[in-house]
């Protein structure tokens, strides 16, 4: 794109714009580049191989220790858990009125990204005022250092009395121990941005909310990707265990109703489903963090 400056039609303020727009992402990239460092992973044979085999031998030994045990209630072969696993696939639980493994699957998935997605837009949000006033940050911090280490299942009974077994209470449980995780990740990429970049910014222009959007939250973007990774964990850390107290669906309830009637198999199904997703969704924000990271590309 052209700008003729020299032009009575192009307005100064329009050029402007487009200099500190163009200079601001510049600057972006080589913060995110600056904060990321060099030599990204590549892709690797070697290392796949290696994890592969690593899964082979944790099933040989699971196999060994089945065949030993002997008791297909206290740990089944692999062959019979991988049988349940996709016998379940297109068979309900419970059989009456229930749903198919991959359908309880989608039910725990939905929750997991509703409460998930709402922490991380409120925790980067939260996370870039504390990063940007500080007089919020010194009245927020306390609040968020007293709440973090709270464990979210600690407020299971609270939310089962207050919002019954719905819902909301998952929701909610999964945001309040999604946010601070975010909201600490964001300060602190926030603030580890190099002084010289804003100010460079600010310079050729931009506001500070424009720095805020287009230098600081560009460039702390790889490590707020992180946290949004830390954070997924943690999410369905609390959804599996309300789903094991309060619900009528989802992997948690499969779980702990295969538990009760001494199904194994299908306990093992259930988790092996829930790992399933879990590496769905990591290697989602995997891809994200890479297209992210100029530093990977």
């Amino acid at each position: 794109m052209s700008t003729d400056v020299s032009s009575p039609s192009a307005p100064r303020d329009t050029v402007a714009v487009v200099v500190v727009k163009d200079e601001a992402s510049r600057l972006a990239a080589a913060a995110t580049t600056t904060l990321a460092g060099r030599g990204g992973r590549t892709f690797s044979w070697s290392r796949l191989l290696f994890g592969l085999l690593g899964l082979v031998l944790a099933a040989a030994v699971w196999e060994l220790i089945s065949h030993l045990k002997d008791d297909p209630v206290i740990l089944p072969t692999v062959q019979k858990t991988v049988s349940t696993f996709v016998d379940y696939l297109s068979r309900r639980y419970p059989a009456a009125q229930g749903k198919t493994l991959w359908q309880h699957a989608l039910v725990s998935g939905a929750r997991i990204l509703a409460g998930w997605g709402a922490g991380v837009v409120i925790g980067v949000a939260v996370g870039g005022i504390m990063a940007s006033a500080r007089p919020i940050r010194h009245i927020l911090d306390p609040l968020i250092e007293i709440t973090r280490p709270l464990p979210p299942l600690a407020f299971i009974p609270l939310f089962i009395v207050w919002f019954g077994i719905g819902e909301t209470s998952k929701f909610l449980l999964i945001l309040i121990g999604v946010t601070p995780i975010m909201t600490i990740a964001t300060v602190t990429a926030l603030d580890a941005v190099p002084p010289d970049l804003v100010r460079a910014s600010r310079a050729l222009g931009a506001s500070p909310l424009w720095s805020l959007l287009t230098v600081r939250l560009r460039a702390a973007l790889p490590p707020i990707i992180t946290g949004m990774r830390l954070a997924m964990g943690g999410a369905w850390t609390s959804i599996v265990a309300v789903e094991l107290i309060a619900a009528t669906s989802g992997l948690g309830y499969v779980i702990n109703n295969a538990g009760v009637n001494l199904q194994t198999p299908l306990v093992l199904s259930g988790i092996l489903a829930i790992s399933v997703l879990g590496i769905v969704f990591d290697g989602l924000l995997r891809l994200l963090h890479r297209f992210a990271d100029p530093s990977t590309r």
